[in-house]
Formats: structure tokens, sequence, C-alpha cells
């Protein structure tokens, strides 16, 4: 059990290093949305690449730590990404205030409550028809990025990061219920395996189109708030997930806690202040990690 909490501790660390390095990237190349050659200029960028890959060997530590220990759990810890985003722009010099520290220490409560009341073990298997359904999901969230990354509605980059959180939903569900055959070339005949690639590399690339629009921060919120919502009430309800005997209460509290926090904490994050006349080119809503660019 305690490698578990390890696991899921280093999936949270990564995958907000993962967040800024991206987002830092991004703005490195000044791809800030409208521009046909978006991708092109990030191709053309190392430091996006370095955060893709950081964030992928924060996944695949997640994906051990939920074959321990819950989805409720698991995403919950991750969802912590977002401080660890916060924190490390604070310390690169980005103002986190009072109440922002405040959401931080609330968010670490809510996980520590959430780390008592679990109870560890594997998930149950997931239906065979339920597998394809979970892989399909890639569809809406391809067509999320496709509207979202054309919308000039200020809740346009809320809909990418929805998307890209509804893709790792889908990506957490697998990866729980993920049971491999032992010869490897029959891995890919399983659904599940589909659903984790597909649906991995459709959440990553609108995650990317939403930190365009938006601050990391705040894209990270609204990304793991929907990664944490959707696949707790899955893995509650259909996969066999549990809490200790007594501590129901206290889990729904520290889930409240975890989750307020981390959407508290976007809320009263900061932009950083304007340095030179690099920042004169980009636009103002360069948010937490956007800070990044400018110490490079």
């Amino acid at each position: 059990m305690v490698i578990g909490y390890v696991l899921a501790f280093l999936a949270a660390l990564g995958s907000g290093v993962g967040s800024v390095m991206e987002s830092a990237g991004i703005r490195r190349a000044g791809a800030f949305g409208g521009d046909s050659d978006d991708f092109g200029k990030i191709s053309r960028q190392p430091l996006y690449f370095c955060g893709v890959a950081v964030d992928i060997l924060a996944f695949v530590a997640g994906a051990a730590a939920l074959h321990r220990l819950p989805l409720f759990l698991v995403q919950s810890v991750l969802a912590f990404s977002v401080g660890v985003t916060a924190t490390i722009s604070a310390i690169m010099g980005t103002r986190l205030g009072r109440m922002g520290w405040v959401s931080l220490c609330t968010a670490a409560a809510g996980l520590v409550t959430l780390g008592l009341s679990a109870n560890p073990g594997p998930a149950h298997p997931l239906p065979h028809g339920w597998r394809w359904i979970i892989l399909c999901i890639v569809v809406p969230v391809c067509l999320i990025g496709f509207y979202g990354s054309r919308s000039e509605s200020r809740w346009g980059a809320a809909m990418l990061a929805f998307g890209a959180g509804l893709g790792f939903t889908a990506v957490a569900v697998s990866a729980r219920t993920l049971h491999l055959p032992r010869e490897f070339l029959l891995w890919f005949s399983e659904p599940s395996v589909w659903a984790i690639i597909l649906n991995g590399v459709a959440a990553t690339a609108v995650f990317a189109l939403a930190l365009q629009k938006g601050t990391a921060t705040t894209m990270s919120a609204i990304m793991f708030t929907t990664n944490t919502v959707l696949p707790s009430v899955i893995g509650l309800t259909l996969l066999g997930d549990s809490i200790r005997a007594g501590w129901a209460v206290p889990a729904g509290f520290g889930f409240v806690l975890a989750i307020s926090g981390a959407v508290a904490l976007a809320h009263f994050s900061t932009p950083p202040p304007s340095i030179g006349s690099h920042n004169s080119r980009a636009p103002s809503r360069d948010g937490a990690a956007g800070l990044a660019v400018e110490r490079a």
C-alpha cells in the first residue's frame, strides 16, 4: 500500500512539473492560438516535449498506483498537481497570495483525509462492451478540441480543459481496470490499451490547445476537477472502489476539501508582472507558469 501512495505522489509531482514545462514551451514558441502554424511552432520547442515526457512518466507512475489504490484517491492526488504547478511558479517569482497558500493547505488536508479513508485493492473487471465505450470517448474529446480551439468565447479555454479532463478520465478508468495478457502482441487486441493510447494522445493535444488560451494553473484546475470527479463516481459505482468502515463522512469531507482547494488555488493565483519588452508581445492572459519563459 505504501508503494501505491509513493507512486501517486510521484505522479502528481511529475504532472505539475510537466504542466509548467509545457506552458513555458508554448509561450516561448509564441503559440497563443489563432495561428494555423501554432503546432509547427510548438514542434520546434524541445521544452514542450520535455514537459510531455515528464507527463508520460507521471502517467506510468499514476497507472501503477491505480492498480493498488481506488480511483477517488489516486485522481485526487493527481488533482493536487495544480498545487505543484502553483508552488513551482511561486518559487520562480509569481506571487501567490495568502488565500492561495490557504487553498493549497486545504487541498493537502483533504488529500491526507482521503488517504486515511481509502480501502486499497484491485478493481472489479470492466465488462468488454464498456471497454469499447470508453475507447470511443476519444471522439467527443476530439470534437471538443476542434470546436474549442476555434471558439472566440471566453468559455473556449474552459471547454478545452474540460475536454482534456474527459480524455484523461477514460485513461484513468482504463488503467484502473487494465489486465494485460502475458503475450506482448496480444496487448494490442485489448480495447483498454487503445483507450489509454488514443484518449491519452487526444487529451494531451486538447490540453495544449487549452494552455494557448488560458493560464496553466486555471486550465490544470478545470482539467483535474473533471478528471477527479468523473472517475471517482465511476470507481465507486461500477468498479468496486471502497472506503474504510466508518470513514464515509471523513472521505466525503476530504474529497470536497481536495477539489475545492485546487479550484480555489486557481482562483487566487495571480498572473506574473510584465518584465521587459518580451512581455509586450505576449497576451495578458499569461498565467502562473508563463513566468517560466521569462526565467528561461
